[in-house]
């Protein structure tokens, strides 16, 4: 199974980073954890550099002298993650909403799944424990609407802070800009991947799996605030726009990546 750098955005994360939690699965083969400290101003850099040296080689930090948002710190991850030769590369949120053996296993199905990106999802099933407060999870299912018509794909769950990505040069390219977005990035990244840019070939939807989730809890004290929600709309906006302009100076003709599980 291939090695993934899981990427942890932080900002002001001292008094709720779960250091032992991290370390534990730092200390699994399948996954390095490399942190980006969004130019915190509490002591999160500090306890991060202390993770790094309790990781055992096995935890890394990026400090970034200027906070600019949670979608440029886990962009600066992920490319990061590339350059130094990762075959994987994913991101997890630092509150661990989702626990660490749900990211194991999202990094063991890609591989499973022939896939070239993985997504949680958090799914409601008999048998699961999907901690959502019931407002989000109605607001929740209008983004999706909305992002499944932005990405002209059906999607159940976009913003899931677990995905897991193969290091390819098309998520590479997908990555050389900032998002438009702060906080919708994630249907940002899936549809610079679905489109295709630069010399890369874009993906196909059967290229994606989203995995349902076991386990996920609504943690307290999340950075979006309800009044957030009027930017995300404007954000979608602006991806939208965003990919219509890729898509025509793409074309119909635009060739797509073979399927990865042929």
């Amino acid at each position: 199974m291939n090695e993934a750098t899981i990427v942890v955005p932080c900002f002001n994360e001292a008094s709720r980073l779960d250091r032992a939690r991290f370390l534990a699965l730092a200390r699994d083969p399948a996954v390095r954890l490399l942190f980006v400290d969004d130019g915190s101003t509490d002591g999160t850099r500090a306890m991060l550099g202390a993770m790094k040296e309790a990781g055992g080689g096995r935890v890394d930090f990026l400090g970034l002298d200027v906070n600019g948002g949670k979608a440029e710190a886990v962009r600066r991850g992920l490319h990061l993650g590339i350059a130094r030769g990762a075959a994987l590369v994913g991101f997890l949120d630092g509150d661990l909403a989702t626990p660490p053996e749900e990211m194991l296993r999202l990094v063991r199905a890609i591989d499973a799944h022939g896939a070239q990106v993985v997504l949680g999802a958090r799914v409601g099933l008999a048998g699961t424990r999907i901690d959502r407060k019931m407002a989000r999870h109605y607001l929740g299912r209008v983004f999706a609407t909305a992002a499944s018509m932005i990405l002209r794909e059906r999607f159940y769950d976009t913003q899931c802070g677990a995905k897991v990505f193969r290091a390819t040069p098309a998520l590479d390219e997908a990555l050389s800009r900032p998002f438009a977005s702060r906080w919708a990035f994630d249907v940002e990244l899936i549809g610079r991947l679905l489109v295709g840019g630069g010399e890369s070939a874009a993906l196909a939807v059967s290229d994606f799996v989203e995995v349902p989730l076991h386990e996920w809890t609504d943690v307290p004290g999340s950075k979006l605030r309800p009044t957030a929600f009027a930017r995300v709309a404007a954000d979608l906006v602006r991806i939208e726009l965003e990919l219509r302009s890729l898509r025509a100076r793409r074309g119909p003709d635009a060739p797509h990546a073979p399927d990865a599980k042929e």
